[in-house]
């Protein structure tokens, strides 16, 4: 096939369409609603685009949230809207981006078991059809032996392409990248805390899984033993969300800080210094956004297979 066939079957995809669609509708969307960070100083504004903006209709003095939820006075930390009184959570950009990878998954995977089944696909399916194959046989099969694999495998498969589209969406202009909050990343790792602690106590039984925790060891060390293991339930899937948190969050860190050499260089010297550092500041920025298309596929990788080998060790508990 020619490569203008190629691109000529690429763009005929009705559901390439509407990936593009699902992608540029939640990018727009956000564009039209979401709330703007104001800083007089140019660098805090940069860097406040990898914090979440609040969806809000109306305009100056009559914008209001979209969708907020008084929450207890207590909850301080999940106030979204400190500018009104009492404590809100309100919808932000992120929910945006997190149900179109939703929707992504629905769209992408909607052919891919009838496909397995009949061998009968256009291109995107075979794609991740072929993912799929992969995550199966190379990740969780692999890991958790055949019989229990194959029933957990379309749990990580969703936990694999949610995490890998919200990482991807976070690198298209008027997106937000979820997975760089973490109270996302933190979500997950209770996914994961809870896959663990569920998947173990189903495996073992209840008794059984906090009985086999502390391995055979000599009763004087037992104690402390126990301590080592309950932390180390938590601390796994901790190191998931922060894992995750920085690595997302670290790579746009870096992009921002490359296109803030431009207003610094104009700021400390001359506009004409500014421009003049312009191609050498964009240039290493679009080098690494392509650097963070791959890191988007290996961070969701990592969290997956840990997870997988997490969840593993807990219903193997004599791995």
């Amino acid at each position: 096939m020619s490569f203008g066939q190629a691109l000529g079957t690429l763009f005929s995809s009705v559901r390439f369409w509407i990936v593009l669609l699902v992608v540029g509708g939640a990018c727009a969307f956000t564009a039209q609603y979401a709330e703007h960070h104001t800083n007089e100083n140019v660098f805090q504004l940069l860097y406040m685009h990898l914090m979440p903006a609040k969806l809000v209709g109306g305009h100056g003095e009559h914008a209001a949230a979209l969708l907020a939820f008084d929450l207890p006075a207590g909850w301080t930390l999940f106030d979204m809207d400190v500018a009104k009184p009492g404590v809100q959570l309100v919808a932000t950009n992120l929910q945006v981006f997190q149900l179109a990878a939703v929707l992504l998954i629905f769209v992408c995977f909607s052919g891919v078991s009838s496909y397995l089944r009949t061998g009968q696909g256009d291109w995107l399916t075979r794609i991740f059809a072929g993912f799929a194959l992969w995550v199966r046989d190379e990740m969780v099969v692999a890991t958790l032996g055949k019989e229990v694999g194959r029933k957990l495998t379309p749990s990580f498969l969703t936990l694999f392409f949610f995490i890998l589209f919200m990482n991807l969406m976070g690198l298209v202009p008027h997106s937000a990248t979820a997975t760089a909050s973490i109270f996302v990343t933190g979500a997950l790792a209770v996914v994961t805390f809870v896959s663990m602690i569920g998947g173990g106590m189903v495996a073992q039984g209840p008794f059984a899984f906090w009985k086999n925790l502390v391995p055979h060891v000599p009763i004087a060390i037992w104690p402390l033993m126990l301590v080592v293991e309950l932390a180390g339930l938590v601390i796994k899937p901790f190191a998931l969300m922060i894992r995750l948190f920085a690595n997302m969050t670290g790579g746009h860190m870096v992009v921002l800080s490359f296109m803030g050499l431009i207003f610094y260089f104009a700021a400390s010297a001359s506009p004409a210094v500014g421009w003049a550092a312009s191609p050498v500041a964009l240039g290493f920025a679009i080098f690494i956004m392509i650097i963070e298309s791959f890191v988007a596929l290996l961070q969701a990788y990592i969290f997956t297979q840990l997870t997988i080998l997490f969840v593993g060790a807990s219903i193997h508990p004599e791995h």
